[in-house]
């Protein structure tokens, strides 16, 4: 098992194993990669937190968590090294900088979708989802298929708590959400591995001294 904890990435597992799925079938299943105490850390977010409209335009609509700290304790957590280094060596994408992702929610009965689409902006070389539901919810199924024909190469539902999907971003290919069905909505952290930009922890730093050196001139102003 591949998981990623408080204290850091817990890896008791043959890699080989994953590495092999993710090349035949262009994803790979981290079962339990969020350990329950980090899933409890942001639970009152999830449910107490405000969730926005977001609109992709023609990619997709759903909900977008408006809370920093969530998302903020899940980025932390996916960009630890170690963890970067084990999905380098699942999917063989080369080198890897960053993860970016957000929180979402898409509704049954509701205008959300996610049409098929590639992800190949941004350097993006692989995408991950993360199911952070309690309740098991039907369909929001993940589908991928060739970008030159419409048969589907794989379905992956995703259904259980901290379970996480990974999955290969390239121009040959092309995936989608189905609509969620029933009565529990799909929540899930998502988005993607990126190369060529700045690592998390230096971006983290950057950010501090900045937040620090205004903090500064204010009080020198005052």
């Amino acid at each position: 098992m591949i998981q990623l904890t408080k204290s850091g990435l817990a890896c008791e597992c043959d890699l080989n194993t994953l590495l092999h799925q993710f090349s035949e079938q262009h994803t790979a299943r981290l079962r339990q990669l969020l350990h329950p105490h980090l899933i409890q850390m942001i639970l009152q977010d999830l449910e107490c937190g405000a969730w926005m409209p977001r609109d992709h335009g023609a990619i997709g609509r759903e909900l977008l968590l408006d809370g920093v700290r969530a998302v903020g304790v899940l980025r932390f957590v996916v960009n630890t090294p170690e963890f970067l280094k084990t999905v380098e060596r699942i999917t063989q994408c080369g080198s890897i900088s960053v993860f970016d992702g957000r929180i979402y929610r898409m509704a049954p009965g509701t205008d959300h979708y996610d049409s098929w689409h590639d992800d190949t902006n941004d350097n993006r070389l692989v995408g991950m989802s993360v199911n952070l539901g309690s309740l098991p919810y039907l369909g929001g199924v993940f589908q991928l298929r060739k970008n030159s024909c419409e048969e589907i190469l794989c379905e992956v539902p995703n259904v259980v708590q901290g379970d996480a999907i990974l999955f290969r971003i390239s121009p040959e290919l092309k995936h989608r959400i189905t609509p969620v069905q029933g009565t529990q909505p799909k929540t899930a952290f998502a988005g993607w591995f990126r190369s060529a930009a700045p690592d998390f922890f230096s971006e983290l730093v950057h950010s501090a001294a900045h937040q620090y050196s205004c903090t500064a001139l204010q009080s020198t102003d005052s």
